[in-house]
């Protein structure tokens, strides 16, 4: 069953939005599952403008449906995201590390609290800002916005600010890709890699498309501009021969740091019994 689970989540994790990640962890009132409640109206958080494109909200509930026919009342849908999460990584050649379990369910999933989340528009400052409001520090920002496009797609809709920015440091060769890729007046819901050279592979080839000018969308270019950030970037492309076992432990720290934001325990919360909805 498990192994069903983790494959079925495999492959919706590496089709959907460029957020991958930090839409399922990222959340606002912490990593509660939040995301996956739909009322009957559509304002709930899934549907934040910020949150367009993704997906596979079918396959937790899938999950949570067979683990409920085996131990009702014990797994949480915060809980099956984050192993989940961890396990698309491990399959993509990532690095395998402890998820703490014992998280219980949010209840509430407002639209409009999905208003600050982390936007491929905002400059850098503004991505520093948002990620330091959840206790989250440079470096993480680095590992799970840029790092965590190393497996991946995302929509048109989110590449037209980056061929729009006019930045002079895109690489112009890439620039004309992308843009065939993404036509002006083209459709916004076609898919493309986050990480051109290698997008089924967990690798640091995403640093080294970011620093050569060819990172698909905005967020992740303006993160070579600031000189600190530069450097942990390049830190990464180091040929040492260690530096790619560096990205994959600091990305698995940074995981389980963001894994373990406004965790509910105790009385807090709930254990659904199905992911979409609360008790």
């Amino acid at each position: 069953m498990r192994k069903t689970i983790f494959l079925l989540f495999f492959m919706m994790f590496l089709f959907r939005d460029y957020r991958h990640i930090l839409v399922w962890l990222y959340v606002l009132e912490g990593c509660d599952g939040s995301i996956l409640i739909k009322h009957a109206v559509n304002d709930d958080e899934r549907f934040a403008a910020g949150n367009a494109g993704v997906g596979g909200f079918d396959v937790i509930d899938a999950a949570k449906s067979e683990l409920e026919r085996l131990c009702p009342g014990v797994v949480s849908c915060a809980d099956i995201v984050a192993l989940a999460a961890r396990d698309a990584v491990v399959a993509a050649k990532g690095p395998l590390y402890n998820v703490l379990t014992g998280r219980r369910d949010g209840q509430t999933a407002e639209k409009s609290k999905a208003a600050n989340l982390p936007d491929v528009e905002d400059s850098i400052n503004t991505l520093k800002s948002k990620f330091r409001e959840k206790g989250l520090s440079d470096l993480d920002l680095v590992l799970l916005s840029a790092g965590a496009h190393t497996i991946g797609t995302t929509a048109c809709f989110f590449v037209r600010p980056r061929l729009d920015a006019k930045d002079p440091t895109i690489n112009p060769v890439f620039f004309q890709v992308l843009r065939s890729k993404c036509p002006q007046g083209g459709d916004v819901n076609v898919r493309i890699p986050l990480d051109w050279e290698s997008q089924f592979v967990f690798d640091d080839q995403i640093f080294r498309s970011i620093r050569d000018g060819k990172g698909v969308i905005l967020s992740d270019s303006v993160l070579y501009q600031d000189n600190n950030m530069k450097q942990m970037i390049d830190s990464y492309l180091v040929t040492n021969g260690s530096s790619k076992a560096s990205f994959a432990k600091d990305f698995a720290k940074a995981m389980v740091k963001m894994g373990s934001i406004g965790v509910k325990i105790g009385i807090k919360g709930e254990i659904r019994r199905i992911c979409n909805a609360t008790n």
